[in-house]
């Protein structure tokens, strides 16, 4: 149920894709539990222009293989997030070469009521999920 929206500077090769969607995935599965076909990822790819992205003042440098993700999910624990921040960071480095400094992770909570997923109908509230 958790979406993923990844933002990436454009350039990327379809299995450079693929394999940072893979391990993206395979954290989530770890850290929050998620089923494996619970999967909802869209990469938005962008020109360098376009994304402006500093350190925050914690001296991290950047690279043009910067990710930013967000994720949208209903609540989690503090300890789930902290071990998909940490996955995530591990998994991206060990599968797709990016430095832990390159990634930024968001997360955006909400409810049963937030969710449709087709049909017209809310499946969470309507206890088909």
């Amino acid at each position: 149920m958790p979406l993923l929206r990844f933002d990436v500077q454009e350039g990327r090769s379809p299995e450079d894709l693929k394999k940072l969607l893979d391990s993206a995935h395979e954290a989530m599965v770890e850290a929050l539990g998620v089923p494996a076909s619970d999967r909802y990822q869209i990469v938005h790819q962008h020109p360098a222009h376009e994304l402006v992205i500093e350190d925050t003042g914690l001296g991290y440098p950047r690279t043009r293989d910067i990710v930013v993700i967000s994720v949208v999910s209903k609540t989690r624990t503090t300890e789930q997030k902290q071990r998909l921040y940490a996955l995530l960071a591990e998994y991206l480095r060990r599968d797709c070469g990016i430095a832990p400094t390159d990634l930024i992770v968001s997360i955006a909570e909400n409810g049963e009521a937030d969710w449709s997923f087709g049909m017209g109908k809310a499946q969470f509230v309507e206890g088909l999920l």
